[in-house]
Formats: C-alpha cells, sequence, structure tokens
C-alpha cells in the first residue's frame, strides 16, 4: 500500500516531520543490510573541475551530500531542523556581546577514519586551507567573516571573526568547515579525484567509470564520535543518467529508495499508486531563478531584465510544469525563511506586456530584444527543459523579445558559467543553511559564486553586515527587506519557484522521514530496515 507523509511548511526552524508510513519511524539496530539509494546527481571529474569532492572546492547539493556522510564538522543540523548543534564539538558558542569570538571545545577520543586523532590543530588546517585556496566555486566565502582561528591545546578551537556574524554557527556546520587529515590533504592545493577521508560517520569507496564516480559504498565508521546515530552498515548510492533509469531501478528492485531528482510524472504517479514504495514529501527550500550577466551586452540594460520580470508568469509556469509540487517565488528569499518579503510581486504585479513593453521605450531599448536562456540539461531533472520553453513561450509571446534556448550538461555548463559565456542561465539553489543569509549572500556578496559582476554596495557594505549582527533573525527583518527590494529594482536575478522535495523508499526502509532535511541535505544514517506493512 502506498503512504504519503507530508511535512507542512511552517517557520524553519520548527519543522518536524508527521510520522504516518512505516518509512517514518526511527531506524533500527543493524540496518539490515545493505540499502541501496539511487540518485541522479553526476559526480564527474574534468580538467575544470578535477577535485569535486575537495571540502574546499566542492559547493553543489550532490557533492556536499556526500561529504556530510564522511567528513565530520564542529556543528550540524538536527534531527528535525532547529539551531545547528554541536557534532565533532562538544560545546561550541559566542564568548563575547558582540558576537565576534566564537570558541569550541572537541569531543574526546576523537579520531579519523584512520585512527589518527583528531585535533584542534586539524580544525585550523581544514578551516585556513579553505579560505588559503580560494577555490573558484565560490565556497570559501562561506568563511568569510574569519579573521584568525586560534587554538589551546588540542581540544579548544577560537574563531576571531572580521564582523559580528551570528550565523556563523551555521556555517560551521557546512561541509567547507569539513575537518580533513592533514596527511591526505595539502594545505594549498585541491584532492583531486574521488577520495575522502574525514571522521564521519561512514567511510568512502568510490566505484569509476570513465572519470565519474558511479557508486559510493558508505560503510560505517567504527572510529566515528559525534551527535548522530547510525542506523545501518552499509549505504550503497548509485548514480544514473536520468530519472527514468533511477525508476526503472526502483521498478526492478535494483535500489530501495529513490532521491533527487524525479521528475513531476514520477512524483503524480508514486503518489496515487497502491504499491510497496512509500513517497516521502517534504517541504522543500530549493529555488530557480534567471542570473544574469549584467556586464553582458543583451541584459546590461536594467530595463531589459525589469521588463522580463514583469513578463514572466511564474503561476503559469509552475502549473504547466510542475503544478501542486512548487509554488511561485517573488524575492530570493524563499516563504517560510525569517526575512521573506514578495519583493518583486510589489514592484511588478501581475505580468503585463503594457508595462514591459512601457520599460523598454522608456529606456530607448530596440525590439525585439535577441538573446538565448541556458540551462543545464541533467542537473535538476528532466522538467528543465519544459521550463525553459515555458519561459521562451512566454518571452517570445510577448511580441518584444526573440529567445532562443540553449542546454548544455552539468560538466560543461558550470565551466561556462562562471567564465563568463552566458548572457541568462537558469539555475537552482539548495540553502547552505536555513537562513536568509544562505539566499542573500552567496549571491550578492564580494566573492559570490555566481562571479556576477552585479555589486551594490548598500547591500555589500551595510545590510549584509547589519542583518548578521542580528541574533534574533526577526530583527534583521528590516535590513533582509531592504535587500530584496533593491534585487527587484536592479534584477541581477529574477526568482520563479520553490519547490517540495521528496523521497521515495520501499516500506521496509526506515528513517525515510528524516533521510532529507529542509536544506536538502541526505541524511543516509538515519535510514535502517524494517518490517514490510
Amino acid at each position: 500500500m502506498n503512504r504519503k507523509t507530508l511535512v507542512l511548511p511552517a517557520v524553519v526552524g520548527l519543522l518536524a516531520p508527521a510520522l504516518a508510513a512505516c518509512g517514518g519511524s526511527d531506524g533500527g539496530g543493524d540496518g539490515g543490510g545493505v540499502i541501496v539509494v539511487g540518485t541522479t546527481d553526476r559526480f564527474i571529474a574534468t580538467k575544470d573541475a578535477p577535485a569535486p569532492l575537495d571540502p574546499a572546492y566542492a559547493y553543489d547539493v550532490g557533492s556536499w551530500n556526500v561529504l556530510r556522510q564522511t567528513v565530520q564538522t564542529l556543528m550540524v543540523q538536527p534531527r528535525g531542523e532547529g539551531a545547528p548543534v554541536p557534532e565533532a564539538a562538544e560545546s561550541c558558542g559566542f564568548t563575547d556581546s558582540g558576537n565576534e569570538r566564537y570558541a569550541c571545545k572537541l569531543r574526546p577520543d576523537l579520531k579519523f577514519s584512520n585512527g589518527d586523532d583528531v585535533t584542534a590543530a586539524d580544525v585550523k588546517f581544514s578551516i585556513d586551507r579553505a579560505l588559503a585556496i580560494k577555490a573558484d566555486s565560490g565556497v570559501f566565502a562561506l568563511l568569510s567573516t574569519v579573521d584568525t582561528v586560534e587554538t589551546k591545546g588540542d581540544e579548544e578551537i577560537i574563531f576571531h571573526l572580521k564582523t559580528a556574524d551570528a550565523t556563523f554557527p551555521y556555517k560551521l556546520s557546512t561541509p567547507v568547515a569539513g575537518i580533513v587529515n592533514p596527511d591526505n590533504y595539502e594545505k594549498d592545493k585541491l584532492r583531486d579525484g574521488f577520495q575522502v577521508d574525514g571522521s564521519g560517520p561512514y567511510t568512502l569507496k568510490g566505484e569509476e567509470k570513465d572519470g565519474e564516480l558511479v557508486r559510493s559504498v558508505f560503510t560505517k565508521n567504527p572510529h566515528y564520535q559525534g551527535a548522530l546515530k547510525v542506523n545501518n552498515e552499509e549505504i550503497d548510492m548509485v548514480s544514473y543518467e536520468d530519472a527514468d533509469a533511477m525508476g526503472t531501478a526502483l521498478d526492478e528492485g535494483d535500489i530501495d529508495v529513490m532521491t533527487r531528482t524525479m521528475t513531476p510524472e514520477q512524483i503524480n504517479k508514486l503518489a496515487t499508486a497502491d504499491s510497496d514504495v512509500d513517497l516521502v514529501e517534504m517541504p522543500g527550500l530549493e529555488i530557480r531563478y534567471l542570473a544574469f550577466n549584467t556586464d553582458a551586452p543583451t541584459v546590461k540594460s536594467k530595463a531589459v531584465r525589469q521588463a522580463m520580470a514583469q513578463l514572466v508568469n511564474r503561476d503559469e509556469l509552475v502549473s504547466a510544469v510542475y503544478g501542486s509540487q512548487a509554488e511561485p517565488l517573488y524575492s530570493l528569499v524563499p516563504a517560510s525563511i525569517t526575512g521573506h518579503s514578495n519583493a518583486f510581486f510589489n514592484k511588478y504585479g501581475d505580468p503585463s506586456v503594457a508595462k514591459a513593453k512601457a520599460m523598454l521605450e522608456d529606456a530607448g531599448v530596440t525590439t525585439p530584444v535577441k538573446l538565448t536562456l541556458h540551462y543545464t540539461t541533467d542537473h535538476y531533472g528532466a522538467a528543465t527543459k519544459k521550463e525553459f520553453e515555458e519561459l521562451r513561450g512566454q518571452l517570445n509571446g510577448s511580441g518584444l523579445f526573440e529567445v532562443g534556448l540553449e542546454g548544455a550538461p552539468w560538466d560543461t555548463f558550470v565551466p561556462a558559467e562562471r567564465n563568463g559565456e552566458y548572457d541568462v542561465f537558469g539555475m537552482g539553489w539548495f540553502p547552505d543553511f536555513p537562513d536568509a543569509d544562505s539566499y542573500v549572500a552567496p549571491f550578492l556578496d564580494k566573492d559570490n559564486f555566481l562571479k556576477s559582476p552585479y555589486a551594490n554596495s548598500e547591500i555589500r557594505n551595510t545590510l549584509i553586515p547589519d542583518s548578521r549582527r542580528e541574533v534574533d533573525r526577526l530583527a534583521a527583518a528590516d535590513s533582509l527587506n531592504r535587500i530584496q527590494d533593491i534585487v527587484a529594482e536592479d534584477v541581477p536575478v529574477l526568482p520563479l519557484w520553490q519547490g517540495n522535495q521528496y523521497v521515495a523508499a520501499r516500506d521496509d526502509v526506515t528513517g525515510v522521514a528524516y533521510a532529507l532535511n529542509s536544506s536538502a541535505t541526505l541524511q543516509l544514517w538515519e535510514l535502517g530496515r524494517g518490517v514490510s506493512g
């Protein structure tokens, strides 16, 4: 029998799955044998990205989901959301009133998976290394408020921050702050390939084919000491070329769990089918948006970007492609995150060809505006192509634009985007942590991961720092709302929608309701075996 577990979106930090299925209980003892998980995430080592699993480089949800199983962080997002809690650390906290000095004490007897002791010096090495390498993925910017890292003995680490940063505990829960063994990682060079050595709940053994990691075997780390309860002995994660291949593997019994990214059709079918597969739906903080190279001739005029914002019909886009699995988004900060505002709706209201035409005429822009929308063919799921066809139809249907489409696989798309080869391109974002800062700074601050030429001094020099001073995130709302209003005015990015997330699993797999949190963090340690029912 099919069951569906719903988590209703409330205030992030208070989200807790309502358990209503065999797949929603705590995992059991030894996990009952190997659990095989399917994903469409691809892990490819290329000339442009030779170190996809180095914590100092990795900055996409797929690679982070590998690292979260293997590389331990001082803090971790707790089960059921909420503020981060100590993981490799025994305790952590600000030691001053200005949120500029943060101290952690390591757990006793902490060891890497090879049995070596984990010390405060290893933590300092890992943080300093990520900041020194400054990988072109931009992930180092998460640690941008770190000034110096101090150690006292083998167990105490003190972070001296450049400015107040109330979100710093969250940043210490992200893989870029993962603790790595200096014996395996050079301080000034990325580690090529797919090897990962850490002190997390699992060790990793990978199966490679033609420079791609096609199967990841996660084996319970006997030396692991931390806050997580590991409910299985081994998880095998298999990467599939597309959602159809992954769905076939589930149907044929080759996998037990299906994760990202399923197609809308697969989700609808699983939601209504009478089978031994449970579908778990969770509130998602994933967003999709168009990004602009604001120096590119086709979209350098703000009026062109504003006209696109005025024309896009999010309701029709979501309805045509994703149905109830997504909802329109009118800001970089999604609904349910403290500090969200509907800035784009407040400025543009309902879609209007007449208003868009007036914007372009007032700016002296010749129509139709010719440009190309770029999208990735294999990273966000098969529905992406249909989504961009819908966007093209809306823009061209206005008579004001002449839009072409061009798709590329992720390993080609990312280097081209970072090199500034695309004028307009589609991206998705899964938050680094569930806070508005994770939807603002990575896009708008210095060293942003998009390599965007757009820079607003008020946002960078005043509003982001002001928002980070507030431990009470409600108190940061004024600064955050002002940021969102500026983005709606200048349109360096154009938010489109936010979506739910789904996991499908055989009904003898337990812990499924906690296998994915709202930030799309895969928590494989939650999975176990129960009794089919």
